[in-house]
């Protein structure tokens, strides 16, 4: 029998599985397989607990029936998920010949990578595979727009690229609140530094549509309709001039724009926001009283606020509250975000200078379109798939199948496992999960940087993204030297030594088993010591940009559409990361239509009973779960689930419609209206 190349015992790792928490982990390795995942020590902020569901479906993501072990090459109609296996010559000459032919024809412009998510490390996430795209010249694909899109529109028209708060502060705030960002799901460890500064006083106020888990500890729910978020806060805003809450000093030294703010948010009295909300009056009154009472007082907003038509605006109407009130620079005063902690090279990583003419960017919610009826623009004839299982993740769920399923299209794919997206590819290539690879690791939930080592021998014959765009270069003919850089010099490019404090002189040099705080690198977070980088210099309340570039220099409130009964809701599952997991058995025990008891009532449905939600789109078939959580006229189906398990062929996700969010084209996935029917 051979023998692991990896030594049996325990191994230090880090989870980079889409989720704000980013753990430390500690892998139990036993023969080459995974015996035991658990949380490790090495990161402060995470401090050895992890969620159940890495816990239990890391082993089988790695070791399981679906893991890819091999190029496949499709030997069938396409979708039907007939596939032989090939060597890696094969499949690397096919991808060479079938896009040099594209290219003759139609130039490198037909081509373009979709990438998204996935084993995100600073190296797997891109590096050698957008140096390898930019040098092929391939359109560009803007998948940001599924998340962070409009919320990163938001905050730089209001502060610019100045970075927020650490999570770790919430600890020394008397106001907490948690906007959109159901915790539990996705930012586990929040949960501690909550219960800490409610221990020493702090009031907890949470927004959101549902009566989430947090929610049961909070001194306040606003369980408002989804994308009423800009009513609520400029109704707050409103009431905050009515009731003397304003900090007018604050305001006029560092804020800019305010009296045409509270001059729109005069329009929306409590009693009529209460209305559009569909929330208690007296709810929003104690929410503005909060916010004039108790200082520091901070906020943090998840995803869901951008994810409806007046995302953008609800975002930038919620970030206007802390600066009314004067709620910056004293320590636990501000908005949570520590995406500017980490100052990584982006252009050292992807090398856009590679590039020699400009290229075509798209929003991937057009991708479709761009393949089915391109009209007078080029088509796409060749798509590459990496980090990314768009079939799960992508509005039009049904209408991108057929795309990515069109005979004319082809479709190269990695990954570690046999998605529904892959069942669409022409030729697979395993992929290594992040436990058989070392990479950096940065988070959007907390500011420690971290390393990992390979655990374990790459399953099978699976190979990093690096080695895969490497190989790539090499058979594309690609001579510039950079297509052969290591991962340790990939690494060391990707920070420089200066941020990594006087002990470590390079970035691979960063400790396996440990944590880096980065903090350190913005000691300057809004307005402590520094200033807001906006054109005017200070926080923008109006925004002389938007207003030139599409009429938005306040927020503004879209009137919701209602075409069908309910509002569905898909929220992040507590059993998947996004998709990942989505196909490991006991993962899928959330898939439930969940549903208010005095909707359930009216309409005759009991617990348990198998119901079709429906809409233009397609119909999804899920039993009946009556929860007093869910608000009247929502519904709640967890996101991440598979097509191949789905009995009429699309998950909810076929039901979310294809139009755009206010700002930075962002996927709407909460304005999505569906009918309930009986089965």
């Amino acid at each position: 029998m051979n023998q692991p190349q990896f030594p049996n015992g325990t191994h230090d790792a880090v989870c980079p599985l889409d989720c704000a928490d980013t753990c430390s982990l500690s892998i139990e390795v036993a023969e080459g397989k995974i015996e035991k995942v658990r949380g490790s020590d090495a990161n402060p902020f995470t401090r050895g607990k992890i969620c159940a569901k890495v816990a239990t479906g890391l082993p089988h993501q790695v070791h399981g029936p679906d893991r890819l072990l091999s190029p496949l090459l499709r030997d069938g109609p396409k979708g039907a998920g007939a596939y032989r296996r090939a060597s890696w010559d094969e499949a690397l000459d096919t991808i060479y010949q079938r896009f040099t032919s594209i290219m003759d024809e139609y130039g490198s412009q037909a081509i373009a990578a979709l990438t998204y998510g996935g084993p995100m490390g600073m190296l797997a996430g891109g590096s050698m595979a957008e140096r390898f795209f930019n040098r092929l010249g391939s359109s560009k694909i803007d998948t940001t727009t599924l998340c962070t899109a409009t919320s990163s529109a938001a905050w730089d028209s209001v502060f610019g690229d100045a970075a927020g708060i650490s999570y770790e502060e919430l600890q020394h705030s008397k106001l907490i609140v948690i906007w959109g960002n159901n915790i539990t799901a996705c930012n586990l460890h929040m949960i501690t530094l909550l219960r800490r500064a409610r221990k020493e006083g702090a009031k907890l106020v949470v927004v959101d549509p549902k009566r989430i888990r947090i929610a049961d500890e909070a001194d306040l729910h606003l369980g408002l309709m989804p994308g009423t978020d800009v009513v609520l806060a400029y109704a707050v805003a409103a009431e905050l001039k009515r009731i003397g809450g304003l900090d007018q000093a604050f305001i006029d030294q560092q804020v800019h724009g305010a009296e045409a703010y509270l001059d729109e948010a005069q329009k929306y009295s409590v009693e009529e926001a209460a209305a559009i909300c569909g929330i208690d009056a007296e709810d929003i009154r104690e929410f503005a009283r909060m916010w004039r009472d108790l200082s520091p007082a901070a906020i943090s907003v998840g995803v869901a606020p951008e994810r409806n038509r007046n995302g953008g605006s609800g975002l930038r109407a919620a970030f206007a509250l802390p600066a009314l009130t004067g709620n910056f620079g004293a320590l636990g005063a501000g908005i949570c975000d520590v995406s500017g902690y980490f100052p990584i090279n982006g252009d050292e990583l992807s090398r856009p200078d590679l590039l020699e003419t400009e290229v075509r960017e798209f929003n991937t919610l057009d991708l479709a379109s761009h393949i089915l009826d391109p009209g007078d623009e080029l088509p796409l004839k060749g798509v590459f798939i990496y980090n990314h299982n768009p079939l799960a993740v992508t509005p039009q769920q049904g209408k991108l199948k057929a795309a990515l399923c069109s005979e004319d299209l082809f479709v190269v794919g990695s990954e570690i496992s046999m998605t529904d997206s892959m069942a669409c590819a022409d030729v697979i290539l395993p992929a290594a999960s992040h436990l058989e690879i070392g990479d950096l690791y940065k988070s959007y939930g907390h500011q420690y940087l971290q390393r990992s080592a390979p655990v374990l021998q790459p399953q099978g014959e699976a190979i990093a993204n690096m080695e895969l765009f490497r190989r790539l270069a090499q058979r594309f003919g690609f001579s510039e030297a950079c297509f052969t850089d290591s991962d340790e010099q990939l690494m060391d490019q990707a920070i420089d030594a200066k941020y990594l404090g006087p002990d470590i002189d390079r970035a691979s040099a960063i400790p396996v088993g440990s944590a880096l705080n980065m903090e350190i690198n913005h000691p300057d977070s809004i307005l402590r010591g520094g200033e807001a980088t906006t054109p005017s210099g200070k926080i923008e309340l109006y925004s002389e940009t938007l207003e030139q570039e599409c009429g938005m220099g306040l927020p503004q409130y879209q009137a919701l559409q209602r075409a069908h009964q309910f509002v569905l809701v898909t929220p992040a599952s507590e059993k998947r990361i996004n998709s990942t997991f989505g196909g490991v058995a006991g993962h899928d025990s959330d898939l439930e239509v969940q549903i208010n008891p005095g909707d359930a009532k009216d309409h005759g449905f009991i617990n348990g009973q198998p119901v079709r939600v429906v809409n233009d789109a397609g119909a999804i078939e899920l039993p009946i779960l009556i929860s007093e959580r869910i608000r009247r006229g929502t519904l709640y189906v967890p996101k991440g689930a598979w097509m191949r398990d789905s009995s009429t062929g699309l998950t909810a996700n076929g039901l979310i419609p294809g139009h755009k969010a206010d700002l930075a084209g962002g996927a709407c996935y909460y304005d999505c209206t569906v009918d309930l029917e009986a089965l």
